[in-house]
This record gives C-alpha cells, structure tokens and sequence, in this order.
C-alpha cells in the first residue's frame, strides 16, 4: 500500500500538464500510466505526416510556451520534443506499466483506493489518496462501427491509430471511413501516395484553412464568435466555393461555435478538398449497408471493391470501466457528466482532465483549475 495526496491516472498531455501544476503548488503526487513512456499515444499511434492543426500558441502546457523559433504549426516530432522537455524542466516521474484495474471510493477512509496491474514485473499494487485525477485521455479505445459482413473482409482493416503512411498501399483501393481530421488527411495522404481513395462523407462539415482557424482564434478574443464564424466562413467559401456538388455540405453553426456546442472541430483542410474537387478522392455520401468479401454494399445500392479500410472513426473513453463510482463525474459513456466549463470537478475529490474535447488549451485550462481546486482544498482543511 502506497499512499499520495493526489493520484494521476494517465501520462498525457493532461497527467502531465496536471502534475506540473501540483509540483508548483508543493502538491505530492504519483502519475499512473499503463504504458511504457510519457504521451504514448503521440509516440507511438499517430501517422507519419501529423502536424498540430492549431498554432502553437494554443497548444501548450501550463508554465511552457512554445519558443519563439519553433514553427507556428508543430510536427508531430516537434510536440513529442517538446513534451521531452517539459518532462525533464519539471521533473515529472510517472510509474509507467501500471495498468489500473479498478478504483473506488471508501467513504468511511474519506480516500481513493486504486488497484492497478504492474504489467512490468507483474504484481499487484494498491495505492490510496485523498483526490483522483482522471487524465487518462478520450482516446483510450479504438471504436470501429459493428457493420454487417465485417468478418468477411478479405482484405485488409485498420483502425487510423495504427495507419503509419500512405506508401503501405500503393496501388490499392482503399476507403477511409469517417470524415473527420484524421480521415481528410489520411486519405489525402493515400491519394499522394497512388492509392485509388475513397471517403466516406455522410455528415456537413466546416472545412477551412488552418490559417483562418488561426485567425478566428485571435478574434474571438475581441469578437463574438458567431461573428468571427461568419468572416472565416465567408472566407473559406471565397477559397473552395461551393463544395455541395463535392458532396461536402455546411453545417447549421460555423466552426467555432460548433466546437464550443459540441467539442467537434472544423476539418482543418491539408490539401483533401483540392484532391475532392480533381476527382482524385471520391466522395462516397452514403452509410455502409454491408461488406462481402471485398465488396462494400452502401445504402444507396451503389457497390464497389476495395483492397482496404481504414477506419478513421474515433475513440472511446474506458475509464468507466476501473472507475467503480464512476458515476461521481462520468456519465455511462466514459464522459465528463457535467456540461463545459463545469466539467472537470466531481464529488468527493474526484476530478477529470483532458476529456472536453478542448484540445489542448483544453488540458492547459483543466490542468490549472484542478491544481487551484486541489490546493484551495488542502487550505480549507488546515
């Protein structure tokens, strides 16, 4: 048994951006993390060609901004770098290949006990602490749709957290389901590479430049955002012009507000709607009715063979499943329960960060109140 004030579950962006703040405030604490290093999931599943689509003045951890010789826009290199550094400046100890398995509330002890797997040496391990920080990120699991026929594929399936490069599939037909972030520029990225692409598109979408996004974000600060939204969405049609024939449709609200109403971002456009608009990517607006073999069945009646799929269809938060009084914070998703900017403090000294869909100005924003909330707590009881 191990005790702490505080246990951090997840070295992440937010674990760590959390722990750096406890460390300044003289908070003791110990960062759990199932993996074998620090932001694993920017280390190790992430493809080749990512960069940050937002500048990197709204991509720091608290105390660290980016210098003033680093890009506006980081590499994928560039952030684990920095994320490196920001680990060593505050000296940042996580136990890594702690797989937790279970945490409850002892309402007699007034403390959290977590068990957790020592995956390294394989042993079991108990920990208690008067606060839990969930920081184990919205991207535990892969979510891949149950479709009918699946298991039938006979070629190839992966999920975008294990898509590396477009080179793997030279010359084959591939479609990229989900049009998100990842799904725009994976297909981008197959297309460039002599892939004969295909995406599915099924619902509108904000796309716009990664500059006007950047734009817009300093003018919000001055701005309504409903504004701001109409000025880059203007812009962005001067750019594209109208897409619906594309099969690419706006959606009701601009992409600011959106991400304010529902955390879902505008698709920050790498060059896949220029690839759209020559043909080169075909745009595919209908659901999959079912796969057989190497057909793909749409819901239209419209069929086509493909070599591969790859499966840009999101995460799921799992820390519902080790969290026995989940309830505290999370709804039945795995999801912070209380609606944004209130999202990020539960009973009993339980709290979440990282899960708002905020990116990481998002992490910054919940690492900061959690540690005030922590610290001011602490106070109240001396």
């Amino acid at each position: 048994m191990e005790e702490a004030t505080v246990l951090i579950v997840g070295a992440g962006p937010s674990g760590l951006a959390i722990s750096a703040c406890l460390t300044q405030n003289s908070i003791s604490h110990i960062i759990l993390e199932k993996e074998d290093c620090s932001a694993s999931l920017w280390r190790k599943n992430t493809y080749d060609r990512l960069k940050l689509h937002l500048a990197k003045e709204f991509c720091f951890l608290p105390f660290m901004p980016h210098p003033p010789s680093s890009p506006t826009f980081l590499s994928k290199s560039d952030f684990v770098q920095y994320i490196d550094i920001y680990v060593e400046h505050f000296d940042i100890n996580p136990r890594y290949c702690r797989s937790v398995e279970s945490a409850s509330y002892d309402e007699g002890g007034n403390k959290w006990r977590v068990e957790t797997n020592n995956t390294r040496e394989g042993k079991v391990e108990t920990y208690e602490a008067k606060f839990l920080v969930i920081a184990s990120g919205e991207n535990s699991e892969c979510y891949i749709p149950d479709l009918q026929g699946l298991g039938s594929f006979e070629g190839e399936t992966v999920h975008s957290k294990y898509y590396k490069r477009g080179s793997d599939y030279k010359s084959k037909r591939v479609l990229v389901v989900g049009s998100g972030n990842s799904g725009m520029e994976i297909a981008y990225d197959l297309c460039n590479w002599g892939a004969t692409t295909s995406i599915l598109i099924r619902s509108p979408l904000n796309v716009i430049t990664k500059e006007l996004i950047h734009q817009g974000m300093r003018m919000v600060k001055y701005l309504p955002v409903q504004v701001v939204d109409k000025v880059i969405t203007f812009l962005g049609n001067l750019k594209y012009g109208d897409l619906t024939q594309f099969g690419i449709y706006q959606p009701k609200h601009g992409p600011l507000y959106a991400k304010y109403l529902t955390g879902k971002s505008a698709v920050i456009d790498v060059g896949t709607v220029g690839k759209i608009k020559e043909g080169e990517i075909k745009v595919i607006p209908s659901n999959i009715k079912r796969i057989e073999k190497n057909k793909v069945v749409f819901a239209n009646n419209m069929e086509k063979e493909f070599d591969a799929i790859v499966f840009a269809t999101g995460y799921r938060s799992v820390a519902h499943k080790w969290l026995k009084d989940y309830n505290y914070i999370l709804n039945e998703y795995g999801m912070p329960k209380n609606d944004y900017p209130n999202h990020w403090k539960g009973d009993h000294g339980l709290y979440c960060g990282g899960l708002a869909r905020r990116g990481l100005w998002g992490v910054k924003m919940d690492a900061e109140a959690i540690a005030e909330d922590i610290t001011q707590s602490l106070k109240q009881d001396q």
